[in-house]
């Protein structure tokens, strides 16, 4: 689908600002929105267009049932570090719904709830340990269910998340470019940013086209950093994640998320446009590490495999499209202060929740540069890696591993990507 971007320029001369934000996805465009409406004079660079990253292969799940289970951050981090991983992705979803309403954005924003589901062959005692795990966590409304409701499918018992949500990623994340450019703000486009930039203060970012921006602070929104990467590269895994689209009668899969616990696993959401006789079933997962590149389409068919078992009623595939996506060796985002200075910021290790913690990335990033304590700061805080006789900051769920990173694209027919 075409989405109508605001109009951008590209970067013909020098300029100043407050704060240069490299990025133009949801982490960026947010960051620089919430700093914009702060008072902040913001520029926004990027050497493609406005969510043409991984924001716009985005599936756009937005959820506090953390992908790597709440249960696994409270065993490696706390009680206390679960709570506030989940009193972050709350607060981002209820961000959204905010901006949505007052900027008035039409992107299909809605509330559903979420259902967690073990297949045939897993374990049971997962679900348990993750209800009480996120009871402690705050989530008091979590509830098991006798099944998810997929017809035809008996999941068997299942978790029940409430009130998540869901919208469209590429018209949520352009009008709240206009928004943030009606505020004030410049956004230019085609500025490839180089791999370093002359200390400061004020920090000065150069572009390949000789152009320079002067800020007093620098956000890096870029999936991965793309300035001094190496602080944060052994922290995170670059991950292959895929999609497909296929549609399904309308009504025929009642309007919810549903993600199980295979591994790798699978996660499914509705999108419609009104009026329209059928609904489009996006079905996402089969992630794999990108080094060795794995075979696009097997994974491909493998998601049209899993999806005509739980959703028989699928007609045949109409899009494909593949993502990159950075997981976090200890399961928790990188957001926050970084490299040389006070005035270097970056986000990254997103670990497919995309949305969620770039809208996170914004309401923190937004308290640090205004000089505001935030409770989050400490638990996303992008640290040096620690030396080899130091005891390590957080306990790592994944194992290392350094990797260049790069856009995936599907070897099928391109299409428009997701979250």
């Amino acid at each position: 689908m075409n989405v109508a971007m605001p109009r951008t320029a590209p970067l013909t001369r020098n300029v100043n600002a407050d704060v240069c934000v490299i990025g133009a996805g949801i982490a960026g465009i947010t960051t620089a929105y919430m700093l914009a409406r702060e008072g902040k004079s913001v520029v926004v660079l990027d050497d493609s267009a406005i969510g043409a990253g991984e924001t716009g292969r985005t599936t756009a799940h937005l959820s506090n049932a953390i992908d790597d289970r709440i249960y696994a951050i409270e065993e490696r981090h706390g009680e206390t570090t679960a709570r506030l991983v989940v009193e972050s992705h709350l607060a981002a979803i209820n961000r959204i719904e905010e901006i949505v309403r007052l900027e008035h954005i039409a992107c299909q924003f809605e509330r559903l709830d979420g259902y967690l589901f073990v297949p045939p062959d897993g374990d049971q005692s997962v679900l348990d340990r993750e209800l009480a795990a996120a009871k402690r966590a705050g989530l008091s409304d979590t509830t098991f269910a006798s099944r998810a409701p997929i017809k035809g499918i008996d999941t068997g018992r299942c978790l029940r998340f409430p009130n998540q949500g869901a919208l469209h990623p590429l018209k949520y994340v352009n009008a709240l470019a206009r928004a943030f450019i009606e505020c004030g703000g410049r956004i230019h486009v085609g500025a490839r940013v180089l791999e370093q930039f002359d200390e400061g203060p004020p920090l000065r970012v150069h572009t390949s086209a000789g152009h320079t921006v002067r800020a007093d602070a620098v956000v890096v929104a870029t999936n991965t950093p793309v300035l001094d990467p190496s602080q944060v590269a052994r922290r995170q895994v670059s991950m292959c994640t895929y999609a497909i689209a296929a549609s399904v009668p309308h009504d025929s899969i009642p309007r919810a998320l549903y993600w199980d616990t295979a591994d790798p696993y699978h996660y499914v959401r509705l999108h419609s446009e009104i009026p329209s006789a059928s609904d489009c079933l996006i079905v996402g997962g089969e992630d794999r590490p990108s080094e060795p590149e794995p075979n696009a389409e097997e994974r491909f068919d493998a998601l049209e495999s899993w999806m005509r078992e739980y959703f028989p009623m699928a007609g045949h595939v109409k899009r494909t499209w593949s993502g990159c996506v950075m997981e976090p060796v200890d399961g928790l985002a990188l957001i926050g202060r970084y490299g040389k200075g006070e005035n270097r910021f970056c986000v990254t290790g997103d670990s497919g929740q995309g949305m969620t913690h770039g809208t996170i990335a914004g309401i923190l990033l937004t308290d640090l540069i205004m000089g505001r304590a935030n409770p989050w700061q400490e638990i996303y805080a992008p640290l040096p890696v620690p030396a080899k006789d130091a005891p390590p900051r957080r306990v790592p769920m994944f194992p290392a591993h350094q990797s260049a990173v790069g856009r995936v694209a599907s070897t099928r027919a391109p299409t428009r990507p997701m979250d």
